[in-house]
């Protein structure tokens, strides 16, 4: 399966240590299946004057039954009570591999007011029911990334 990463820089060998505490799936390496959306992402680099760096890799796809996987199908009560802890800096995940929606901009929005107690859950989850999730994953330890994710080739924007 072909995964991208977007950076502004070239990733051949990805790692953990560069990972961000405090985001959506907490620390790890998020890849995408969606090219649009990785591309998406790389704008955000050119955007700021940078460079934008599409990377492309091949995921392993034995790494469905040889690994442990959460998904989230869809914006759910249990996906906004994962990404709330993991924002919070407590991400207890014993997994793999998580997947999910991606928090794009009205997801996003959402969820700070949810976040910011400016509403609340019920209210929250109502907004997000009209939300077509996009996806992303994120390999959460080297493990994982050195066994099963292969680095293909990278693309500039």
């Amino acid at each position: 399966m072909t995964v991208y990463h977007s950076s502004n820089v070239e990733i051949e060998k990805p790692d953990i240590l560069h990972s961000r505490l405090k985001l959506d799936f907490g620390k790890g390496f998020y890849t995408t299946s969606l090219l649009f959306q990785a591309e998406k992402w790389a704008e955000r680099f050119c955007r700021g004057g940078g460079e934008g760096v599409i990377n492309i890799y091949q995921l392993d796809e034995t790494v469905w039954t040889e690994r442990r996987i959460l998904c989230f199908e869809t914006y759910s009560d249990e996906w906004l009570d994962f990404i709330t802890a993991c924002r919070q800096g407590k991400d207890v995940a014993d997994y793999d591999l998580i997947v999910g929606g991606v928090a794009n901009d009205r997801v996003f929005n959402t969820c700070e007011l949810y976040f910011k107690h400016y509403i609340d859950k019920n209210t929250a989850l109502d907004r997000l029911k009209y939300e077509k999730p996009n996806q992303k994953m994120c390999i959460k330890n080297q493990q994982t990334i050195d066994k099963y994710l292969h680095f293909e080739r990278s693309r500039r924007r």
